[in-house]
């Protein structure tokens, strides 16, 4: 585990494996840490050198200063850029889940040079409604994020998953509760405005869609939509899977990386 001091605010990360082999960054989703990449890495480090982080408020990420105001795509893909400089390199792969494919979806739009390849997951160019984001920036503000997980975390997993694993749910209540609240209404008010559905034609980035079918956040019609707007290929659907793969089928997705990044 290292740190990162950017912008006012300290980035907890991890630069893992062998410096000579390519860079994979791996943002991770709202409400969770760098840690959902974990049952991955055995599988990925012997091809890529990969760099996790947490972000604002998650993990043990700084929470985003109240003075610094509204989070904005372009702030977390800054910070993306900070630790792939840190890492020594001009260009590099990149994985995201959720929030974590609106920041590669940032990159795509605004810094197309530095991607080699992008694997997006369970997100859209627009994800729910601002509405719905503004509602629970709401609640999360005046009822705490320990009263929210028990609301929000349930929405993360397929069936599948919370049956195989007792103890799922109530483990990422806990990490989700251990966040900064501030830091996560804002990130919820920034996926409300985030809307990339004309901003991604003509990039030349290789792209590779991946969503799950009991994902109740971003439906397999989020990615396919979003294949549309990016010009990708149709995504694909991982059966059974919901919102988080990483966590629920960490070897399935690590292949279809290893095979859309050879």
């Amino acid at each position: 585990m290292a740190f990162l001091n950017h912008n006012g605010r300290t980035i907890c990360y991890r630069m893992l494996g062998d410096s000579q082999k390519p860079l994979l960054m791996l943002a991770h989703p709202l409400g969770m840490t760098q840690g959902v990449w974990d049952d991955m890495l055995p599988t990925l480090l012997p091809k890529f050198r990969v760099l996790t982080w947490d972000l604002p408020g998650h993990g043990a990420s700084g929470a985003w200063p109240e003075t610094a105001g509204e989070i904005t795509p372009e702030d977390l893909a800054q910070e993306t850029l900070a630790l792939a400089k840190e890492a020594g390199v001009s260009s590099f792969h990149f994985a995201g889940t959720s929030i974590g494919g609106v920041i590669g979806q940032q990159l795509i739009a605004a810094h197309s040079e530095q991607l080699e390849i992008a694997t997006l997951t369970n997100t859209g160019a627009i994800i729910g409604t601002a509405e719905a984001w503004s509602l629970r920036a709401a609640n999360v503000r005046e009822k705490g994020l320990v009263a929210m997980a028990g609301e929000i975390v349930p929405r993360w997993f397929g069936p599948n998953a919370c049956q195989e694993q007792p103890a799922l749910l109530d483990g990422w209540k806990v990490i989700m509760g251990r966040g900064d609240a501030n830091s996560y209404a804002l990130l919820c008010e920034m996926l409300g405005k985030a809307d990339f559905r004309e901003k991604l034609h003509g990039h030349r980035v290789p792209l590779l869609l991946i969503g799950g079918s009991e994902d109740l956040a971003t439906p397999p019609e989020s990615l396919k939509a979003l294949a549309q707007f990016s010009g990708a290929s149709d995504p694909v659907i991982l059966d059974g899977i919901g919102h988080v793969p990483s966590v629920e089928c960490p070897q399935t997705l690590a292949s279809q990386l290893l095979q859309s990044l050879s």
